[in-house]
């Protein structure tokens, strides 16, 4: 079962998920949103869209724009439409 820790803690946990360009992408579900804050930032994938992202903050401690989601994916990726995926030190373990 994958899942996401960051500062000691599991933000992200669940059963089912998407793995793409060897990211795993779990359920908008599964993030415990507590610690999830949403972030001004928006990138664009030439083939999955406009990725939006959440700062993550764990104990008063920040970790800005941390994970990503596609609200609206191109059709390429509709699979993944709202799953989170990370980076910036968030360990995931399968």
């Amino acid at each position: 079962m994958p899942k996401a820790t960051w500062n000691g803690v599991v933000i992200a946990e669940t059963d089912t998920f998407e793995k793409v360009e060897g990211n795993t992408y779990f359920p908008p579900s599964s993030i415990k949103k507590e610690y999830f804050k949403d972030s001004p930032t928006h990138t664009t994938c030439g083939w999955k869209g406009k990725a939006s992202y959440y700062t993550i903050e764990v104990d008063g401690k920040q970790n800005k724009d941390a994970a990503w989601y596609y609200p609206t994916p191109y059709d390429a990726a509709k699979n993944i439409a709202g799953y989170v995926a990370f980076w910036k030190g968030v360990q995931v373990e399968m």
